[in-house]
């Protein structure tokens, strides 16, 4: 979540008019993450339709032809029972609306908080709520390609070039190598639902040790759900630079996701490649970000080299930190 493109209050007005949820009081612009636009909305509407909401304006990465997935997920699962906002459609039951050249949708704002330094109890709940939310999305009848895959991230970094991504960490062109061999070995034929794929705990709203939100699908995709748990090892169970590994946080995590759903064993097998590749999905990406990102952006970049501290981690302990 960002702020690239900045609103008029009129001009907030005038597009909130176009949903059945009051008159616009207040947009906050959120700057936070490095893809949309966001802002917190706040309007005269009822208790039953809230009066809290979250609009995004669809800046980067994002194919506008793909928002119909993203946020029918969203309403699948909300519908399903799964702690996930649904989508506030406008007067002509449309998802999303075009403003400014851009797609804007309007969400449901969920109550909760962010967790900075997550405890196993907390880890453990979301081990849970991502197994229950890979069930309930075996049903959603559309379907959407993982383009952050580790041959996507071995083309990125190359893309990035070795200058650039020296410019950032002497260290870093040397993902290029490890991302190619990572995605050589890629394992296949793993069981399959649609995955967040981008569960960091800021897209995580807790209340205590309860979920109270999974936000943020606009990556999700079709991939193995063991990626997606390794995917949220690799965001949840170090310090946010990768320095300091945390084990009872990673334990509670697959144990409470086996609490749900028990890994097969070809799925615990390959775990240790899998946390390598998020590692690197997320090398690559925010290299990217970091190179493209408009100096006067209201963003703040992240540092890749905190997950090559993970990647490396993952090449030396991953065996045993994923042994059953």
């Amino acid at each position: 979540m960002a702020v690239y493109t900045q609103l008029s209050a009129e001009v907030l007005g005038d597009l909130i008019a176009q949903y059945d949820v009051g008159e616009l009081v207040s947009a906050k612009g959120i700057a936070e993450g490095v893809s949309n636009s966001n802002w917190l909305v706040e309007t005269t509407g009822s208790a039953a339709n809230g009066r809290r909401f979250i609009l995004t304006m669809y800046e980067r990465r994002i194919d506008i032809a793909e928002l119909p997935f993203f946020l029918g997920l969203l309403d699948h699962l909300a519908a399903n029972g799964c702690p996930v906002p649904r989508t506030i459609h406008d007067r002509s039951g449309a998802s999303s609306r075009m403003l400014h050249g851009k797609a804007v949708a309007l969400i449901e704002f969920l109550p909760g908080v962010s967790v900075g330094q997550p405890t196993p109890a907390q880890s453990r709940s979301v081990g849970r709520v991502l197994a229950e939310m890979h069930a309930k999305a075996q049903d959603f009848s559309e379907t959407r390609a993982n383009d952050l895959d580790p041959h996507a991230s071995a083309r990125v970094l190359a893309d990035c070039g070795e200058e650039a991504l020296q410019a950032i960490d002497p260290a870093l062109p040397a993902m290029i190598g490890v991302a190619n061999e990572v995605a050589e070995n890629w394992p296949q034929d793993l069981p399959q639902s649609i995955i967040h794929s981008d569960l960091f705990p800021d897209n995580v709203l807790m209340l205590g040790e309860t979920v109270s939100a999974l936000i943020d699908f606009y990556f999700a995709c079709n991939d193995a759900m063991a990626y997606d748990l390794a995917v949220t090892h690799a965001a949840w169970s170090f310090s946010g630079d990768g320095r300091d590994f945390r084990p009872d946080v990673g334990r509670a995590l697959i144990e409470g996701y086996e609490a749900v759903r028990p890994l097969a064993q070809d799925e615990r097998e390959a775990l240790p490649l899998l946390a390598q590749g998020a590692a690197l999905r997320f090398i690559s990406s925010r290299a990217q970000d970091w190179i493209d990102t408009p100096a006067d952006a209201l963003v703040t970049k992240k540092d890749p080299m905190d997950f090559v501290r993970r990647l490396e981690f993952y090449r030396r302990e991953g065996k045993d930190v994923f042994a059953a």
